[in-house]
């Protein structure tokens, strides 16, 4: 597991803020929040939008902005924005503004309010969950002030976040039940096969869109298709 995300977890309720519970937060524009970050994280959907925004195909955003590793602890494939130069700055910043402002990725959309789900239960199954299960946290942004009060609630719809986020369940649950096929994988499976099944969530999962089509009816066909290949696997 990511050590981010392992200290979020150990302080989870520390963090923990209700959806109708108040923080302080106004942002000032300073462009602070996209420097020295490593940390912005890609899902399906983040690249299918900024895609559609900039007029480019998932792909060629990729070779652009992103690039992609393998995490130590899950063993999937993670895009993440490639950061520019010394202070890390994210490369879609243009003159201490975001190029992508209406379709930005949803750490950033979400900032400073950031949401967990935890899907798997204490021996590694997937369990069932729902909306009601995600938990959102406040963390101190160290940027801006806090001359405005917001609900989770409200600043989730200002940023046209769904509450009810089916995606972000879903994408939750593949990531699990995919981190857990790849780990049994990897104690079988060939260097050669394991790249080819790497190539195949990444490939099949966040780039195999058409931004001319909704996006979550393609989702749901792409993860159809990559279990099915990976069952074979």
């Amino acid at each position: 597991m990511d050590e981010t995300l392992k200290n979020i977890i150990t302080n989870l309720g520390e963090r923990q803020i209700g959806m109708d519970e108040e923080f302080r937060f106004h942002c000032t524009e300073c462009g602070k929040c996209c420097i020295h970050r490593e940390d912005i994280l890609l899902n399906p959907r983040d690249i299918y939008s900024m895609s559609k925004e900039l007029g480019m195909s998932p792909g060629e955003l990729f070779l652009k902005y992103c690039e992609t590793y393998i995490g130590d602890g899950s063993r999937i494939p993670i895009v993440r924005i490639k950061p520019k130069g010394s202070v890390k700055r994210c490369p879609l910043l243009k003159d201490r503004k975001c190029s992508v402002h209406k379709s930005k990725p949803s750490v950033c959309a979400l900032f400073p309010i950031g949401r967990v789900l935890q899907v798997g239960d204490t021996e590694g199954n997937i369990r069932e969950v729902s909306v009601d299960d995600v938990q959102y946290i406040f963390s101190t942004p160290g940027c801006g002030d806090a001359t405005e009060r917001h609900t989770v609630r409200g600043w989730l719809g200002a940023f046209g976040i769904p509450l009810q986020d089916e995606f972000f369940i879903m994408w939750q649950k593949i990531i699990v039940e995919t981190s857990m096929a790849y780990r049994r994988l990897e104690m079988k499976a060939s260097p050669h096969v394991m790249q080819l099944a790497w190539q195949a969530c990444f490939k099949g999962l966040y780039l195999h869109y058409d931004t001319g089509e909704d996006f979550l009816p393609q989702f749901e066909d792409n993860v159809k298709s990559f279990q099915g290949l990976l069952h074979k696997m």
